[in-house]
C-alpha cells in the first residue's frame, strides 16, 4: 500500500517527531516487521528506544543503519524535511537553497545531502525502456569549435540519451555519461536500458551499427551534413538534451564537476520519468522507499577531490 502524504499540511502533521519519521522508515524499510540484516532473523528486543538486538545473532542493529541515513547527527525531522523540498520543487533544488530553507549552518551539509538523495533516486532493477526508442547523444558544457558531426569532443561531457516515444511525446527516459561516441560504449548502454526486441530510431553514427545482431530492431535516419536537421530527426532525444541544460544551468548554475555529472542525470531522470505524478507526496514517498535501501556514503566519499563547487563548474 502506497502510504504517504498528499499535502505539506498533512506532512507537517504527519512527521513532527523522531518517533513518527523512525516509525515510517520501519514500515518502508521491514513492511512486514522487523529482519534481521545479518542473519535474517525476524525476532528481536528493543536494546534502547532506537536499537534492535536480534535473538538469533544477537546483533544490534537500527533502522537507519545501511541507509543513507546512517550515522547522521541530524534529526530525522530535518533529513523529512529535507526530502520534502527536493521532491516538491518542480525543478529540483540547490544546496544553497536547502541550506537556506532548512537554516542548515554549513553549505558542504546541504551538498553532500543532496547528494545522498541524487544516489537513492534510481532504483536497482528498474525496468528498462521497450517499444519504439530514439537513441542519440548530446555535448553538456557545449561543442568544440569545429566539431564535426556533434562528436568530437574536448573536455566536454558526452551524454548518450534514450527517450521512449509515447505516442508524439516522450515517455520514460535514460541517459547515462560515455566515454566515446563508439560502439564500445553505446552498445552497453542500449544492452543495459532498452529491451531487446524494441525498435531503435537512430541517425546514420556507426557507433550504433551491430545493434541488430543484439536483439534490436534499428532504424536510421540521417541529416545528409546538415547539423540544423539533427533536432527534426530525432526530436525527442534532443528536447530531453534541452530540457536538461536548461536545468543544470538554471537550478545548479552550470556548478557540476564532471565526476558529479552521472548523479545529476539521475536526478533528472527521477524528477523526468516522474513530471506527470499528481501528488508531489508520491515523489517524497519513491524517495524514501529508495532511500532506506541505499546504502550509507560518507561525505568524503562524496566529496572525492576538492570542495564543494558553489558558483562556477566545469562541465
Amino acid at each position: 500500500m502506497e502510504d504517504y502524504p498528499r499535502t505539506i499540511q498533512e506532512f507537517e502533521s504527519r512527521f513532527s517527531t523522531e518517533d513518527s519519521c523512525r516509525a515510517y522508515l520501519m514500515s518502508l524499510r521491514w513492511p512486514e516487521g522487523f529482519r534481521c540484516p545479518y542473519c535474517g532473523c525476524a525476532k528481536a528486543v528493543e536494546a534502547r528506544s532506537t536499537l534492535f538486538q536480534c535473538r538469533g545473532c544477537r546483533r544490534q542493529t537500527s533502522v537507519t543503519a545501511g541507509t543513507i541515513f546512517q550515522d547522521t547527527r541530524k534529526p530525522l525531522v530535518m533529513w523529512f524535511r529535507a526530502m520534502w523540498y527536493v521532491t516538491s520543487q518542480k525543478n529540483g533544488a540547490s544546496a544553497l537553497g536547502l541550506q537556506r530553507v532548512l537554516g542548515l549552518g554549513s553549505y558542504e551539509t546541504a551538498w553532500t545531502w543532496l547528494h545522498k538523495l541524487r544516489r537513492a533516486m534510481i532504483r536497482p532493477g528498474r525496468d528498462r525502456l521497450s517499444g519504439w526508442i530514439e537513441v542519440g547523444e548530446t555535448f553538456i558544457g557545449g561543442l568544440a569549435e569545429g566539431a564535426i558531426g556533434g562528436r568530437q569532443k574536448t573536455n566536454k561531457a558526452l551524454v548518450v540519451i534514450a527517450a521512449q516515444a509515447d505516442g508524439p511525446g516522450i515517455g520514460r527516459i535514460r541517459m547515462r555519461v560515455t566515454a566515446a561516441a563508439s560502439a564500445a560504449s553505446l552498445h552497453p548502454f542500449v544492452i543495459d536500458c532498452i529491451e531487446p526486441g524494441s525498435t531503435l530510431h537512430t541517425d546514420g553514427w556507426q557507433g550504433y551499427a551491430g545493434l541488430e545482431k543484439k536483439g534490436f530492431e534499428r532504424q536510421v535516419s540521417t541529416t545528409g551534413g546538415r547539423r540544423k536537421d539533427a533536432s527534426k530527426l530525432l526530436p525527442r532525444v534532443h528536447r530531453v538534451a534541452a530540457l536538461l541544460k536548461r536545468w543544470l544551468l538554471g537550478t545548479h548554475q552550470g556548478a557540476v564537476a564532471p565526476w558529479q555529472l552521472p548523479y545529476y542525470l539521475d536526478e533528472f531522470t527521477f524528477r523526468f520519468n516522474r513530471r506527470k505524478s499528481k501528488s508531489r507526496g508520491k515523489l517524497f514517498f519513491r524517495l524514501m522507499q529508495q532511500a532506506v535501501i541505499t546504502p550509507p556514503a560518507t561525505y568524503d566519499a562524496v566529496k572525492k577531490t576538492g570542495p564543494p563547487p558553489q558558483a562556477v563548474g566545469a562541465c
